[in-house]
Parts: structure tokens; sequence; C-alpha cells
């Protein structure tokens, strides 16, 4: 078989490219930076740089925006969401499933052959192109 009909996501009945199709590294990355890049000015202005106010409003934003909208401000700007295999929004226990594994760190860097680490596996989500 050659690579272009074999991808990541096709298992899933996700497209190779485009909207829809999984998120590539580099936008994840993006999208991490952006969104810890936040908690650290929130974080700076309110909380004197406190450790613990950084990581929970990481925690926060991650839970509650995911859970509601499906992307936090690093997605959005990175062009990716978060969603059900189902196509729907992810919700509140999912998404908070999906950020406590993340804040693990161990979890979220376990990938399985379709680019989803162990946190999306947990939560029934995957992380697509917008």
């Amino acid at each position: 078989m050659t690579e272009s009909t074999n991808w990541a996501g096709k298992r899933l009945g996700l497209p190779e490219t485009g909207s829809g199709s999984l998120a590539k590294m580099g936008r994840r990355v993006l999208a991490l930076g952006i969104d810890w890049a936040l908690a650290l000015m929130v974080s700076r202005a309110f909380f004197d740089s406190d450790n613990t106010a950084t990581l929970t409003f990481f925690m926060l934003e991650q839970w509650l925006l995911v859970a509601t909208l499906g992307n936090s401000f690093g997605h959005l700007i990175a062009g990716i969401k978060v969603r059900k295999l189902d196509g729907n929004y992810v919700g509140i226990v999912p998404a908070l499933i999906r950020i406590g594994l993340i804040l693990l760190v161990i979890p979220a860097v376990i990938w399985d052959t379709d680019n989803r680490g162990l946190h999306d596996k947990a939560a029934k989500t995957v992380l697509v192109r917008r």
C-alpha cells in the first residue's frame, strides 16, 4: 500500500487533508504555545506570576472553552478544533477528562497510529483542522 491510501485518521472516518482532517503537530504546538503564553500573561498581570495561577488559568481556559465552543484561543488561532468522534461538541465531562490528562503530561505525549494522545482517546475526542 502506498502512503496516500493510508493516513492518520482514516480509521476514524476523517479525510486525509483539509477541513475535518487530523491536526498536524505544528498546529498543535502553536495552539499549546498560545494558550500557555496567555495563561502566563494572566498570571503575571494578576497573580505575580504564580505557578498555580498559571496552571489554573490554563486548565480553566481549556476545560470551559473546549467543552462549550470546541476550541481554546490557541486552537482558534491555529485553525483547529476539538470535537467528539461523532462530530458533536465535546461537553463538560469529556473536556474535564481531556484537560486532566493533559496536565499529567504523559498521556498527552503517548499517541496511537491516528495521532491521538491517550487524553483524546479517554475523552473520545479528536483534534481536527477547521
